[in-house]
């Protein structure tokens, strides 16, 4: 079955004087497509100041998630923490470990 992501921005951390956005916090939710199972991550990534500063008023979600995405590594990055949420809902699905006593 195919997992799908959402990624998101929880915060941003900007500087006041000219809204330079120097810290996102991100999440990225996994579902299994039955929606049965559901896995998440979160993170926070540094940016440098960019030489064309984008006012913090015009900063969208999709926009920054794509910096977010950029920062990590690109494709690659964004395949490891898929993989890393679809380890987690697989666990869920088939587990591996378990923990309890086998008397009631």
């Amino acid at each position: 079955m195919a997992n799908t992501y959402h990624w998101d921005i929880a915060n941003l951390e900007r500087e006041t004087a000219d809204g330079f956005v120097f810290t996102a916090h991100y999440t990225v939710a996994a579902k299994s497509e039955d929606e049965v199972y559901a896995s998440s991550a979160y993170g926070s990534i540094g940016f440098q100041r960019p030489e064309n500063l984008i006012p913090f008023s015009e900063l969208t979600k999709e926009l920054v998630v794509s910096w977010v995405q950029e920062a990590l590594g690109g494709d690659e990055k964004v395949a490891e923490i898929c993989a890393a949420l679809d380890a987690q809902i697989e666990e869920q699905r088939t587990p591996t470990k378990a923990a309890g006593v086998p008397w009631v």
